[in-house]
């Protein structure tokens, strides 16, 4: 019986169950979908069914209130609330929720009956316009950043009227959905929407001054726009079972890569799996029931990877959107027997996932602001809109940076088709050329023709595409757009929202002081307006930059030249929330107070400080009781093997199992590292932090490294752990 045990395979039966779990799975076949006419926003209480459920003037009050803002009369919530409730119950809805989205980047609900009790032991549905219009969950459970504790624990959520309340339907029953704000007993924003309804606010207001300055008599509400591509994994929930820190973490901590992987770029705009189109049309059903209006879906670069993009909306309903997508992509995944993970870096060596954020600004009367247009009018809009664009970028690209820190995107940010930590912007090679010889007041015709004088009447016609795509720019003009690419997957569009509306409103209040002085001074709005550009582009015009974003050559010239900062980790990143320019930025345009900023920088600092210490004891934890028990069974095999070699007379190879020795010995030294640096962290949420990117993830990286270079020795059958092979091509 000498080495007999090690003549027979020795299978990981976990993983190998996993394998043959998935290719038993039935094929699915999604029913017929309805038509669009049919889907469309059947689940969500808008306008048309508010026009059909209440009365004339009611009806006229609510779209008033939505679209000039202000308080809804009592009377007249109450008249809403009952014909909301009437919709929602008829379509077999018990309970209604006031949903809201507190600084966790997720979704939070508080449920509650629409039973009311009678004297006569009877029950009815009663749903009233005051608990329509507010609610009450507790405020200091969420993330707050020290502005509320457990001895003063209330917080309020309030019907934002500007976002259609909708019908959630679960296999557990259908809940009516009310779009919240979520505030403090003592007044403070504890979520995402607050401050992005202010951005808007603040927006608006300094765009609509702007916009009379340029003889516009007639001028709607401003609002500013999103459409935000969704980038995900799909994982069989077989595989991601059998792995700890997809479960916890949303990301492999452990894992070799494919052979193949990415690099024949065949993944990308490929033939969409079965087994994933079933699931999107699942998803894209659902959203079209909610309102959203889902129009792209493809294969991404990595393998796994796919994409979902909707048409553009109102920010605040975007957002709003956004979330449900996220939602609908996760619960639906494991309704399909697969995982969807929204981690920003999922899988080492290929594509992470970015959320990029089409952002535009524009009203009813004059359009989109950031369209170079075909006629004279709209170009001299255009100019001034997207040079206020720039002077925001360049003044506060940090604070942009701040916006899409966390642990996630760090691991993404700078390669793979993700943009660098240094915010610069990409215009096109038209409107760079345009923008260039306004800087040095030399306006003349460029390379795509046009006679580019600034003045009212000879303005050039620009081309929808002025320019090439530049895919490592952070934030690129794409046409009638920008397009902030460097947003994580996972994270809530609120915040970049918030900074771009906040940024613009700010250099927007900036060019109307500058021309009200200069007009007031004599100057045409002409000269006036031809001057405040040549000053924004000499004194901001180093944030752009149309080269490669990628290249050291750019990252050195940035700093070194153009004075702009690279800030590579959230620990660098969200300590910009903590500078006094920042502070001001927020104050003087009414989004947030110095005390309302300081709690989301306190908040999103423990939440990376949480982030990278979950994913250090995953590491600990799998190493030791998955990697070095498997390691060690199978050195024991080698041992068996070595020995029965030198019964038969045979040479034995040693070197196999000396390397796999040694890097389980690697293994074990790194880990009791990382578990005494876990045990002593440093005080103050700053060294924290810090701790976390020069301690805490460089062991974590050498545990990772001698783990991965063990896959590649040890016996696959022994190997505890699904395959980055296995998770990405098994479907």
């Amino acid at each position: 019986m000498l080495g007999g045990s090690f003549l027979l395979p020795m299978p990981s039966s976990q993983r190998l169950a996993a394998i043959q779990c998935i290719q038993e799975r039935p094929a699915l076949e999604f029913p017929p979908i309805a038509p669009l006419s049919e889907l469309w926003a059947s689940d969500v209480f808008d306008l048309a069914k508010m026009k059909s459920s209440l009365p004339k003037d009611i009806f006229k009050s609510v779209q008033k209130t939505i679209k000039e803002g202000g308080k809804l009369d009592v009377s007249v919530a109450n008249v809403v609330a009952q014909a909301m409730k009437d919709w929602a119950v008829g379509r077999g809805a018990l309970y209604y929720a006031h949903v809201f989205y507190p600084l966790t980047n997720s979704t939070a609900e508080k449920h509650d009956g629409f039973i009311s009790t009678q004297s006569d032991g009877s029950a009815i549905c009663e749903f009233t316009g005051k608990v329509l219009v507010q609610g009450e969950p507790d405020g200091s459970s969420f993330p707050n950043g020290g502005i509320r504790s457990t001895f003063e624990a209330r917080g309020y959520t309030a019907w934002d009227i500007t976002s259609p309340a909708f019908l959630m339907e679960t296999p557990n029953g259908i809940t009516l959905c009310v779009p919240t704000v979520f505030v403090s007993w003592t007044g403070e924003a504890l979520d995402k929407k607050t401050p992005l309804l202010r951005s808007n606010a603040a927006m608006n207001k300094q765009a609509q001054r702007l916009l009379k300055l340029l003889g516009n008599t007639e001028v709607a509400p401003v609002n500013s726009s999103c459409g935000a591509e969704q980038e995900y994994f799909l994982v069989d929930s077989a595989f991601v079972t059998l792995r700890p820190d997809l479960l916890l973490a949303g990301r492999t901590l452990f894992g070799h890569p494919s052979a193949k992987g990415q690099q024949f770029d065949d993944h990308y705009f490929g033939a969409i799996p079965q087994r994933v189109q079933v699931f999107m049309q699942d998803v894209e059903r659902q959203m079209y029931k909610l309102g959203i209006p889902a129009k792209t879906r493809h294969n991404e670069v990595a393998p796994g990877q796919f994409e979902i993009a909707p048409f553009f909306e109102a920010a605040n309903v975007a957002t709003d959107h956004q979330q449900l997508t996220m939602t609908l992509l996760k619960n639906t995944a494991r309704r399909h027997g697969m995982n969807c993970l929204l981690h920003e870096k999922p899988f080492a060596g290929i594509n992470g996932s970015g959320k990029h954020v089409n952002w535009s600004v524009g009203n009813g009367t004059q359009g989109n602001l950031l369209d170079p247009g075909s006629s004279p009018e709209e170009n001299m809009q255009f100019l001034l809109f997207c040079g206020a664009v720039i002077r925001g970028v360049h003044l506060y690209g940090p604070l942009l940076r701040a916006v899409v820190a966390t642990a996630g995107n760090d691991h993404r940010l700078g390669a793979n088709e993700a943009p660098p930590a240094i915010i610069s912007m990409y215009l096109g090679s038209q409107l760079e050329e345009v923008y260039t010889m306004i800087k040095n007041g030399n306006l003349g015709s460029t390379d795509h023709g046009g006679l580019m004088q600034l003045g009212v009447d000879t303005l050039p016609e620009f081309l929808k595409d002025p320019g090439d795509r530049n895919r490592t720019s952070p934030f690129a003009f794409t046409g009638n757009r920008f397009e902030f690419r460097a947003v994580g997957s996972n994270q809530s569009v609120a915040g970049p929202l918030v900074a771009m509306n906040t940024i613009l409103a700010d250099s927007l209040k900036y060019m109307s002081d500058e021309l009200e002085a200069k007009m007031g001074a004599g100057a045409s709005l002409e000269t006036a307006a031809a001057e405040v550009l040549q000053t924004i582009m000499q004194q901001h015009g180093n944030v752009v930059f149309g080269g490669d974003g990628y290249s050291s050559e750019w990252h050195e010239m940035a700093v070194s030249e153009r004075g702009l900062e690279n800030l590579p980790t959230t620990a660098d990143a969200l300590l910009v929330l903590e500078r006094d320019d920042i502070k001001a930025l927020f104050e003087r345009t009414g989004v947030l107070t110095q005390v309302e900023l300081h709690s989301r920088f306190e908040v999103y600092a423990e939440q990376y400080v949480l982030a990278v210490e979950v994913e250090a004891k995953l590491v600990l934890q799998m190493a030791r009781t998955q990697v070095y028990p498997a390691v060690m069974t199978y050195l024991g095999q080698l041992a068996n093997s070595l020995h029965y070699q030198e019964t038969l007379g045979l040479p034995p190879d040693r070197a196999m199992a000396g390397r796999i020795a040694t890097l389980n010995q690697e293994l074990l030294a790194n880990c009791v590292a990382l578990e005494s640096a876990l045990a002593s962290p440093p005080h103050g949420e700053t060294a924290h932090m810090r701790h976390c990117v020069d301690t805490l993830l460089p062991l974590m990286y050498k545990i990772r490294e001698a783990v991965d270079g063990l896959e590649t020795l040890v016996d696959d059958n022994a190997w505890p752990l699904p395959t980055y092979q296995e998770m990405l091509f098994i479907k």
